[in-house]
């Protein structure tokens, strides 16, 4: 498939890249990663970056504003998106084809070529791996490239911790470090928080709930990140304090936001992606998000988590 994917990139004189909604560093790191590969291979191509920014992002690319004619005879190719309603910006029909490469369970295989390894930690690892494969046929790897893809996989493994870290995840990683990129920066760009975040994680701490089964709960109303001037993305990162709590098994933050409330997902061991797609998600077996439209969804949630906790 890394064959069939190189083949079709070399057919093409305009290649877009997408990722999904609410982006993390891997969906930035992969995205923009294959796009500075491409570019340092191919710099007769046009290769675009294309969707809505995330502005605490900002720190690893930025993206371009892309007119609906660029679409027009254009490859294009979709990073660690799993499901069709999750990309950002829907243009991406507008192309000639479309490529999906994503790490994630292949519950909706859409696009014209499919490749999903659900064994990578990331699709930022995938993406070096298509690298990997590709080198010998003209792939060029630079140091930007090699400082999104690296961002990208520690992020999706949790600096390493997460389960999804293989030998392999290890390997890449050691590689892509001696490319000439601060990692001191980085991880500063990365993990530094503001502090009403750090007063808003104290929050957590105190109130979150233990439920039956060792199953834990967290609510960040509206009203709650007004307190503390955060936005519901910069809430969803405190998803992970849970984590070191002995005795919960699995963990669920409900994020209210104007239009929905936003589910995250997390477990130590119970499969929990099996829920996130019931309720109009999906994600990893151990880490999960979704959408639901009322707090008695949010009970509903609640009962599946706990009885994943007790079978689990």
């Amino acid at each position: 498939m890394k064959d069939k994917i190189l083949s079709e990139i070399k057919r093409y004189q305009t290649i877009i890249l997408h990722r999904h909604v609410r982006p993390d560093p891997d969906a930035y790191g992969s995205q923009g990663g294959l796009a500075e590969i491409l570019k340092a291979s191919f710099p007769e191509k046009n290769i675009y970056t294309a969707g809505k920014e995330e502005e605490s992002l900002n720190y690893l690319m930025r993206l371009d504003d892309i007119p609906d004619e660029v679409y027009k005879d254009a490859l294009v190719i979709i990073c660690d998106t799993a499901n069709f309603d999750r990309i950002c910006d829907k243009r991406c029909t507008l192309g000639d084809k479309i490529i999906k490469i994503d790490h994630h369970p292949n519950e909706d295989p859409y696009g014209d070529l499919v490749w999903v390894d659900t064994s990578a930690s990331s699709a930022s690892e995938m993406i070096y791996e298509f690298y990997l494969s590709g080198r010998d046929q003209g792939l060029k790897l630079n140091d930007s490239a090699a400082r999104l893809l690296f961002a990208g996989i520690v992020g999706d493994t949790g600096r390493f911790l997460y389960p999804s870290t293989t030998e392999k995840t290890f390997t890449y990683a050691g590689e892509l470090i001696h490319y000439q990129f601060s990692r001191p920066q980085l991880f500063n760009e990365m993990y530094d928080v503001s502090e009403n975040i750090v007063r808003l994680n104290g929050y957590v701490l105190q109130n979150f709930e233990i439920l039956t089964n060792g199953t834990g709960k967290m609510v960040i109303t509206k009203e709650i990140m007004d307190q503390f001037n955060v936005v519901p993305s910069e809430a969803s990162l405190l998803v992970s304090s849970l984590g070191a709590v002995k005795g919960v098994k699995t963990w669920v933050f409900f994020i209210e936001e104007e239009k929905e409330i936003r589910v995250r997902l997390r477990s130590k061991g119970p499969v929990i992606n099996t829920i996130a797609k019931k309720y109009r998600g999906g994600g990893h077996p151990l880490a999960a998000g979704a959408s639901i439209y009322s707090w008695e969804e949010a009970e509903e949630v609640l009962k599946d988590m706990e009885l994943a906790s007790l079978q689990g």
